[in-house]
């Protein structure tokens, strides 16, 4: 992230999930997720997310990301733009999956498709790493195996 004119760059991976609450969107932060496994970010989000909606969170919580990741497709939402929330460099928004006619090798096929969402920082992010990032999340939802398998 900037502070001021200098770039500020983090070791560590503290990814913000946004959680629909009674009393709006919180963003609890799981930190250095690059250190941490599959099931593991799982857990941690389930409990950020149940904590989140009984009142429990602490500021602390809630502070300290780098990237965030939100999902309106939970709520109906096709797609969106999501808002960076400085000083992150970036924010991921995931929309609805609905069945969609695609051509596949001459043939109209039924696939199931979701649009994703990027917001960043473009004093940060090039747009060339912006766009390889999304086509790695794309093939990550793609073949989840392979990702899970990779890791």
């Amino acid at each position: 992230y900037l502070e001021g004119e200098e770039m500020i760059y983090h070791d560590h991976h503290n990814i913000g999930i946004a959680v629909s609450t009674d009393k709006g969107l919180l963003v609890p932060i799981l930190r250095n997720c690059e250190e941490l496994s599959f099931a593991q970010i799982e857990s941690d989000i389930a409990a950020f997310a149940k904590k989140a909606r009984e009142g429990k969170i602490g500021i602390q919580d809630l502070q300290g990301g780098t990237f965030t990741i939100t999902n309106g497709g939970v709520f109906g939402s096709l797609l969106s733009t999501p808002i960076l929330n400085p000083p992150q460099s970036a924010i991921l928004g995931m929309h609805k999956i609905l069945e969609r006619p695609i051509a596949l090798e001459g043939q109209v096929v039924i696939r199931p498709m979701m649009y994703l969402a990027l917001s960043y920082d473009h004093r940060i992010i090039d747009g060339k790493e912006a766009v390889g990032f999304l086509v790695h999340v794309k093939q990550c939802l793609e073949n989840p195996s392979k990702m899970l398998l990779q890791s």
